[in-house]
């Protein structure tokens, strides 16, 4: 396997920027992410356009590409916290050089609409961090395991999780680089170069009040293009907030299982990661080992 670029774990005292590469985000969330790093015992600088609104976004193109690129650019900064999701990063990524990463990998950090940018690191197999964002890192309580285990992270640990089994997991055991996020971004890089590269990666999804036959459509996108065929798992996180729509005749999560019932790699639902208070943070682009078994589910790092 080629080198992962891992990045180093932060020490007291090291600097996080916060930005906002997609949408606008309430100022007091950003204060409540410096008071917990603050907290934490590191400094933070924010991005010039962070607390900006512009429209949906916080910023015009330009003004959120030249503020990702000095996150990314300034060698003082140890890792990056994008502020919240929403949408815009579609637009950017093209302008955005990751390059430095490969020689000096940071963090980055996020969900949802930052997907693009998880997507993106992983195929230059540099990781990132699928966790929880500012209005989180403001509300949630300081014992809440989704906050906790991102400040682990961040210091270097590579915690593991035991899952309690789901009624369509399909047991089985894999080791595969971690890849995905929020299905419907996902489904809009389809044929770029920020696609998914299944071959011996475990595909983790979730994703936030679409239609059921928005989701099939997806799943049957993956299939018919060959993704979910070389997979070598699949965790399937929360989809939350979803229509019902009866004539469907199936919710969701069996919408899923029938996408991928084909196939003999393990698959793991009802993973609690997503849109939800307690977001637990994966690394993304990192090799992880899954296996479940008709008791429980076991995630680690490879």
């Amino acid at each position: 396997m080629k080198k992962i670029h891992f990045p180093l774990p932060l020490q007291p005292g090291d600097t996080i920027a916060i930005v906002s590469p997609s949408g606008s985000i309430n100022s007091e969330y950003i204060d409540g992410a410096i008071a917990r790093f603050n907290d934490w015992g590191f400094k933070t600088i924010e991005a010039s356009h962070a607390r900006n609104i512009y429209g949906r976004y916080s910023g015009t193109a330009a003004e959120r590409i030249s503020d990702l690129q000095w996150a990314i650019n300034d060698k003082n900064i140890k890792a990056i916290l994008c502020s919240r999701g929403g949408y815009g990063a579609v637009q950017i990524i093209e302008h955005i050089d990751f390059s430095p990463l490969l020689q000096a990998p940071k963090w980055l950090i996020g969900f949802s609409d930052i997907t693009v940018f998880h997507s993106a690191l992983t195929n230059m197999l540099i990781p990132s961090i699928h966790g929880v964002m500012a209005r989180n890192l403001t509300e949630n309580d300081t014992e809440d395991p989704s906050v906790l285990l991102l400040h682990n992270m961040l210091e270097g640990g590579k915690p593991s999780y035991n899952i309690t089994p789901h009624a369509l997991n399909r047991t089985g055991s894999a080791t595969g680089l971690l890849t995905g996020g929020n299905l419907s971004v996902l489904y809009g890089l389809r044929g770029t170069k920020y696609d998914i590269n299944p071959e011996n990666k475990i595909l983790f999804i979730e994703d936030l009040a679409e239609k059921p036959y928005h989701i099939d459509r997806i799943m049957q996108n993956l299939k018919i293009g060959g993704i979910l065929e070389k997979l070598s798992g699949l965790i399937v996180g929360q989809f939350s907030d979803m229509e019902e729509d009866p004539m469907m005749f199936k919710t969701v999560y069996e919408i899923i299982a029938d996408a991928v019932s084909g196939y003999d790699y393990p698959v793991c639902f009802n993973f609690p990661a997503g849109h939800i208070d307690r977001n637990i943070p994966l690394i993304m682009g990192a090799e992880i080992k899954l296996e479940v078994t008709e008791q429980e589910v076991l995630l680690s790092l490879g």
